[in-house]
């Protein structure tokens, strides 16, 4: 097949490039650089707003939305007399066409500006691939982003979505489509002058914010459940949690509890803000609470989180996200609950985030989302498939099957009620680990991922704060996480009280008031 990426000859970019490339490297296909022009140019403040941004924060260049000369395209130049197969319309607007054609629309509405007026309201639009034929959609997905508040990284973030459903589209694999939920908006300059304003008086709280305390700081939320639980509620409980307390110079986070051999052992992701990364922790639970605090039980070097802890065949295995090696490892425990053995590695060649096992239909089945390069890493669902525990495990073909900042990303185990496979997921709309979404998945094979949305998990009364990032439960406990503040200037003493009360042999779960008391900010939440 010869494919046409239509480009604007006034303003090409890198993204441009990147997608000719792709698409070249799928067997089969032929595509080149077209030229035309775009109806609607992006206006000039947006790129004085990228610049600003840019020395604000010190962006690197380079990025997906950066200007390339036209020269960088003459590898690709098609031909005048070779009709192409297919166009790939960049230019817009979308309109009837005899010719194979497809636009790329962001709430309905063709082109660049309709995204950018989109993330300027705060939310990331949806991304369409229409064949302008007959008006069907071939692709969608909704795009995320870490970097909320900086436009330019997150139109970045959101080309790269663009370029990969283009992709699958083009190789037939396209994933599940997300019903946009806004119509799109205008893009005016007067919304862009308010928002560098803004963005201006949050840098300057951000940064006295990050003066005074460390963050991101995340705390584990604990509580005995006797009867239905989170999955069986479809609510987030009102009451009931207590706090795995931290001594304001680590947090806990990814709270993973397993029930093994009469005992109850809650893993957690342990994060000192001294050495900037993370090891895996763990503490036993007894009829009152935890009884000390978290130990470190597996640490590599590198950044761990995310400790997926389960029991097979008699033993216990743990796959961590390692997302800085760029591969998922199986482990397999030693000596229960603090030692490990790398057992096998299933997946090289990825930034994974949040492997999550689950067996279903007589195979093993792993997901996870998943950064190629750029982008976010939370918005694009990955799985892959095993006979075996050990493997091979082997991509599926539709992959990503799923583009959906708001229910890509694992939340914690798959359970299952009633008889409904039911995953917790991350709604990260509103930036990473504001929600969980709970979801039926309807149907897993080879071939198709579909999942149904039952209902979406906020913070509230019993839980207060902003961000509600997993869920899992073992045994009775049941475990949940969010943010919290942990001022530097509190840190030496939250160490001292944690310190003071292990020396005295005090259970940790009656030395959390204490704790507690010398914090004085245990229940506050940090801000965006």
């Amino acid at each position: 097949m010869r494919a046409e990426v239509r480009v604007d000859r006034g303003a090409p970019r890198l993204w441009h490039l990147s997608l000719i490339e792709k698409l070249n490297a799928i067997p089969g296909v032929l595509a080149g650089v077209g030229w035309g022009a775009r109806a609607e140019p992006l206006p000039s403040c947006v790129s004085l707003l990228f610049l600003l941004e840019r020395m604000i924060n010190g962006l690197p260049a380079g990025g997906l939305a950066e200007a390339v000369p036209i020269g960088a395209f003459l590898p690709y130049v098609l031909e005048p007399a070779d009709k192409p197969d297919l166009v790939i319309d960049l230019c817009g607007p979308m309109e009837a066409s005899a010719e194979v054609r497809w636009c790329v629309t962001f709430d309905g509405v063709c082109g660049d500006a309709a995204a950018l007026a989109a993330l300027l309201a705060g939310r990331a639009p949806v991304i369409g691939i229409i064949n302008t034929q007959t008006g069907v959609a071939l692709a969608s997905g909704r795009p995320g982003t870490e970097a909320n508040g900086i436009i330019l990284t997150a139109f970045e973030d959101c080309l790269t979505r663009v370029i990969t459903l283009i992709v699958a589209a083009t190789r037939g694999t396209a994933p599940s489509q997300p019903c946009a939920d806004a119509a799109g908006l205008p893009l005016r300059c007067g919304d862009v002058a308010r928002f560098a304003m803004k963005m201006l008086v949050r840098l300057v709280i951000r940064r006295l914010y990050q003066l005074c305390t460390y963050a991101p700081h995340w705390r584990v939320g604990w509580r005995f459940v006797d009867g239905p639980d989170t999955f069986d509620l479809l609510a987030m409980p009102t009451e009931g949690w207590n706090i795995l307390c931290d001594d304001g110079l680590r947090f806990y986070a990814d709270p993973f509890p397993l029930a093994f051999g009469g005992r109850v052992v809650v893993f957690v992701e342990e994060f000192d803000h001294r050495l900037g990364r993370a090891a895996i922790a763990a503490t036993e639970f007894d009829a009152h609470g935890p009884r000390s605090a978290p130990r470190t039980v597996l640490a590599t070097g590198s950044h761990l989180s995310y400790p997926f802890v389960f029991e097979h065949a008699g033993e216990v295995w743990m796959t961590p996200e390692s997302t800085a090696a760029h591969r998922i490892d199986l482990y397999r425990a030693v000596r229960f609950p603090d030692s490990w053995q790398l057992a096998a590695t299933l997946v090289t060649g990825v930034e994974a985030s949040d492997p999550t096992l689950v067996q279903h239909a007589g195979r093993w089945w792993l997901m996870a989302t998943v950064r190629e390069g750029h982008g976010s890493f939370s918005d694009a669902l990955y799985l892959w498939s095993a006979s075996n525990l050990i493997g091979p495990w082997v991509p599926h073909r539709r992959n990503p099957v799923l583009v959906d900042i708001s229910s890509a990303r694992p939340a914690g185990r798959l359970v299952e009620r009633g008889g409904r496979l039911l995953r917790p997921a991350q709604d990260c709309r509103g930036g990473y680990g504001r929600a969980v979404t709970l979801a039926e998945i309807t149907r897993l094979d080879d071939d198709t991922f579909e999942q149904n949305i039952l209902v979406t998990l906020r913070t509230g009364p019993g839980w207060p704060g902003r961000r509600l990032h997993t869920l899992n439960r073992a045994g009775r406990v049941e475990c949940i996480d969010g943010s919290a503040i942990a001022v530097k200037v509190k840190g030496e003493l939250n160490r001292w009280a944690g310190l003071v009360t292990r020396r005295h042999g005090v259970p940790q779960h009656d030395a959390e008031p204490v704790i507690a008391r010398a914090r004085g900010d245990v229940s506050e939440i940090a801000p965006d």
